[in-house]
């Protein structure tokens, strides 16, 4: 720690390599699979499965990138604290508010996915009610010490993984014994308009939504400073992400477009005239008459947003802790209490996510569809610095002559497909009438944290001034 937290407590290194598993895995499973696919299915049909392998493929590359870094230094903040220290003053201040700003997002969707799922069981609770009661939850959970959000986390996680292990068997089942109706058929992946029923241009538009789902994956890379053994744990649990990608998104979403037709799962989605309305996954045990499966599965996928939402509080407490260390962010920021709980970062992160309730009470229809697309545009600039700052973090290894413990994959030319890919998606999304003002907030946001950091450089200066001994 910093000296200017000498006064206060300090982060525990309270986390066991159990809770950071989990804790990547609740990252990487909530609603851009259980909810968000919804929308990817209407643009991209069967061949959805392909747009999730190729993500999810980035999506490991970029975790390998910021892997090789965390393990080297292990640090809270780490996005912050990379592209401060290996790109510039102005990188770092960036990276670590438009992080902060994205986990912000991201449990605003998920709070509003939330809302959604409990109206399957009570379709008369507003949005902004079930959003407000889980809000208070998720946020008493963090103000505990770090173990209890270790604890909640591993068994929201663990919820997740055992019902997804579940549904697959159930669904294999339903297909090879022919329980599971006439329409159920792996055939039903091409014969319904094909593999691309709206073409390859149909995959392409949904990429950007598809993008969405592994808006979680970089969680990991929060909890290096109170990982207990974090060259260890980290590795693993980043290697891992691959086979979760595998299994959890692949696997999940070939049993699900094998069960029924997926024109048919779409007009019953469509039906209330929200394509968000409810999860694919739910509604096709709903339609094949396994209500209890139905009950159960959304059961899981609240839980899953749930987790979502638990990991990124814990996050952005810590985003903000380190920015304060290293002068991105109000010095109180930085106070830790004797429990090793950033009370007043958490507290901070809450009041804004909060709005969230005010979207919902005011747009309940459309608030799921515009914080996607805000969470993809923050993500696309997320993914470009973990890139690039590791494109200059290895330049030093270079030229210090330093060998990574856990290199990245095939450095430099690994960073150029990521950044490349990053571009594509901002090209898909100015085709997307919906969400193209997101593409247009971008600018304005970089502009605006420009301002921001040249008055805190400003400010930093005149403290400079005014506490340097007069000459006489």
């Amino acid at each position: 720690m910093s000296g200017q937290n000498s006064h206060s407590g300090e982060l525990k290194r309270g986390l066991k390599n159990r809770h950071i598993q989990l804790i990547a895995l609740g990252g990487a499973i909530g609603t851009g699979l259980f909810l968000g696919s919804a929308g990817v299915l209407k643009s991209a049909g069967p061949s959805m499965i392909l747009g999730y392998a190729i993500c999810g493929f980035i999506a490991f590359m970029i975790m390998r990138q910021l892997g090789e870094m965390i393990v080297e230094e292990p640090v809270a903040g780490s996005f912050s604290h990379f592209a401060h220290k290996y790109w510039g003053g102005f990188a770092g201040f960036l990276s670590g508010w438009n992080c902060w700003i994205l986990y912000i997002l991201v449990g605003m969707s998920e709070l509003t996915a939330v809302g959604k799922y409990i109206h399957y069981w009570a379709p008369d609770i507003p949005t902004w009610v079930s959003a407000a009661g889980f809000f208070v939850l998720i946020n008493l959970i963090n103000l505990a010490n770090v173990k209890v959000f270790g604890e909640a986390e591993f068994w929201f996680a663990i919820i997740k993984v055992v019902a997804i292990v579940g549904m697959i068997a159930l669904g294999s089942y339903l297909l090879v014994s022919g329980n599971g109706g006439p329409q159920a058929s792996v055939t039903n992946l091409w014969s319904h308009g094909g593999f691309f029923p709206n073409g390859v241009s149909g995959l392409v538009m949904a990429m950007a939504i598809i993008m969405f789902s592994f808006g979680g994956l970089e969680m990991l890379g929060f909890t290096a400073a109170e990982a207990d053994q974090p060259r260890t744990v980290i590795p693993k649990a980043i290697n891992q992400v691959i086979y979760r990608i595998l299994i959890f998104y692949i696997g999940a979403l070939v049993i699900l477009l094998s069960l029924t037709p997926w024109d048919s799962l779409l007009a019953t989605l469509n039906a209330s005239g929200d394509s968000y309305s409810g999860s694919p996954f739910v509604q096709v045990f709903s339609m094949l008459g396994s209500d209890t499966a139905a009950h159960i599965l959304n059961f899981v996928v609240l839980t899953a947003a749930l987790s979502v939402y638990n990991s990124g509080t814990y996050c952005n407490s810590r985003m903000l802790l380190g920015m304060a260390e290293q002068g991105d962010a109000p010095k109180a920021l930085a106070k830790i209490d004797k429990r090793g709980v950033p009370v007043r970062s958490i507290l901070a992160s809450a009041a804004v996510t909060l709005i969230a309730v005010l979207l919902n009470y005011l747009i309940p229809h459309s608030a799921l569809e515009l914080l996607m697309s805000l969470v993809v545009a923050t993500l696309v600039i997320n993914w470009a610095m973990i890139s690039f700052s590791h494109f200059k973090f290895r330049q030093h290894m270079d030229k210090t002559k330093q060998t990574p413990l856990f290199k990245a994959l095939w450095y430099p030319y690994g960073n150029y497909v990521c950044l490349a890919f990053v571009v594509f998606i901002l090209g898909v999304m100015l085709l997307i009438p919906g969400i193209q003002i997101s593409v247009y907030a971008i600018p304005v946001w970089v502009a605006f944290m420009w301002v921001c950091y040249g008055i805190k450089n400003k400010r930093s200066a005149q403290q400079v001034t005014n506490t340097a001994p007069a000459v006489k």
